[in-house]
């Protein structure tokens, strides 16, 4: 009878010493968006701005990741603000809800008014950004925005541009 204890306490050890843990073969360097959405700026110069926009972000930490931001807004009479942006990010993750901050630089492009002669001018501007939102899972792969961002366009015409712009929309989560 001792001779089957020994041997079944030593069949349970050797047991747990064959046993295998799986570990990952590879793993994700990690979670890349891609979207889009409607865009309306409030700009002082010239009132509000209806437009688009689209967005690439791409998260390598868990809180932490970049994005990159094209905007064009303009208005019935032909003026129009473009920025392309690129900058940090930072957000939690709440089950569904996924709210953020960003700060980010870029470049303006400004199209002015027609002169006299016809000709309208359009000039661009380094800027730079701040701007908070939140992202919903809706599904694994799809994502809706809620996104406002303030801007501040250096040297504009001897002073400073600074719109506001709030975007909703959405992206494709890329696994």
């Amino acid at each position: 009878m001792l001779i089957r204890a020994i041997a079944f306490i030593g069949l349970l050890g050797a047991a747990a010493m064959l046993h295998a843990q799986s570990e990952p073969t590879a793993s994700r360097l990690g979670s890349l968006k891609i979207g889009g959405g409607f865009s309306t700026a409030n700009s002082d110069y010239g009132g509000r701005y209806n437009g688009g926009a689209a967005y690439i972000n791409f998260d390598f930490l868990p809180h932490i990741g970049v994005e990159g931001e094209f905007h064009f807004v303009k208005q019935p009479a032909g003026l129009y603000e473009k920025t392309y942006e690129a900058g940090g990010r930072y957000f939690r993750t709440y089950h569904k809800f996924v709210p953020y901050g960003k700060v980010m630089y870029g470049r303006g492009v400004f199209n002015f008014p027609p002169l006299p002669d016809g000709f309208r001018p359009n000039i661009a501007y380094n800027l730079i950004a701040g701007g908070i939102g939140a992202d919903f899972k809706v599904k694994p792969y799809l994502y809706a925005r809620a996104d406002w961002e303030y801007q501040s366009w250096f040297g504009f015409q001897n002073s400073s541009l600074s719109p506001s712009i709030l975007t909703i929309g959405a992206a494709y989560r890329f696994k």
